[in-house]
């Protein structure tokens, strides 16, 4: 009697995303195939500088405060980080990028392969969902699904997160300061199976022999439930009014045409459809994330962030 293996999904796709020849270890750069908030512009960077700043007062001002961009890509969001600092934070503020794929010289930016223990704010900017998962047909027994992912009927997929959830644990307590996923997700409440490529711009089946991205909404409330402490969950929206980045156009002239232009920036990237529904999951580790951010409303799943079935 001849038995077919089972297909090994998380296998497969680390495979194809950073083994040889996978799509990132081979320096593909998420910039040329999708656009994400440090594209938009240096208003991203500006926020999270501003949460920084929040963390090195709450940390008592250390000698030498870190800035760590895990899933770094072309290194666009840490280079930015570095370039806006300014003041006492600029002249103790370190710069990490973590990374798998090849680096970028960047001035001011170091590059390492793996997260470092760190002082001061750890940033996963669309990191988690590039993490490969299992994935089970339903019915399962796996005690992820049993937990966070109940409503999986018989014949329908689902990915298990278990693999996501121990990486920003320990991410989480790397650091003394906070840690910040800022990602598409969905909670218990909103599970779908998500699982797609991206090559170009564009959305293409999830093929895994390194010619595209590979990714899948991040389950935040297991991903939170597993780094535990002092932890919230907010909308990219939310967030970023609340460290400044808020505005219309002001002025006359080159004045206003530049406000016009930073107004247009701030929209985009807190857009409810769009890149301001994407999550925060933001940990404090030393510092109470009540110093870092007000009470806001909680995060709720965008359905538009859905891919096409």
């Amino acid at each position: 009697m001849h038995t077919c293996p089972m297909f090994d999904w998380e296998a497969a796709w680390h495979s194809a995303l950073y083994g040889p020849g996978g799509f990132f270890a081979r320096g593909e750069k998420p910039s040329s195939h999708f656009r994400t908030s440090p594209l938009v512009g240096p208003e991203l960077a500006t926020a999270l500088l501003e949460l920084l700043s929040r963390v090195d007062a709450a940390l008592g001002f250390p000698p030498v405060v870190d800035f760590v961009d895990v899933g770094a890509g072309g290194g666009e969001l840490a280079f930015a980080v570095r370039s806006l600092a300014s003041g006492s934070l600029a002249s103790r503020l370190r710069v990490t990028a973590v990374e798998l794929g090849p680096p970028v010289e960047l001035p001011g930016v170091r590059w390492v392969s793996e997260v470092p223990s760190c002082v001061g704010l750890l940033v996963g900017h669309e990191w988690l969902d590039s993490i490969p998962c299992p994935v089970v047909t339903g019915p399962s027994a796996d005690p992820w699904i049993t937990r966070w992912w109940p409503s999986l009927r018989d014949g329908e997929q689902a990915e298990v997160g278990a693999p996501r959830d121990a990486a920003w644990a320990a991410a989480v307590s790397s650091v003394r300061g906070a840690a910040l996923a800022i990602d598409y997700g969905h909670l218990v409440s909103s599970r779908r199976f998500t699982l797609t490529g991206y090559r170009a711009g564009r959305q293409v089946p999830p093929v895994f022999d390194g010619s595209c991205d590979i990714t899948a909404h991040v389950a935040f409330d297991s991903a939170a439930s597993a780094a535990g402490g002092d932890w919230v969950l907010v909308s990219q929206r939310d967030a970023l009014a609340a460290l400044g980045l808020a505005g219309s156009a002001s002025g006359s002239g080159w004045e206003w045409l530049e406000s016009a232009a930073r107004a247009g920036r701030i929209a985009e990237l807190r857009d409810p459809s769009g890149l301001g529904g994407f999550g925060w999951l933001l940990h404090g580790n030393g510092v109470a994330v009540a110093d870092l951010l007000p009470a806001l409303p909680p995060w709720r799943p965008n359905p538009a962030s859905f891919p096409e079935s």
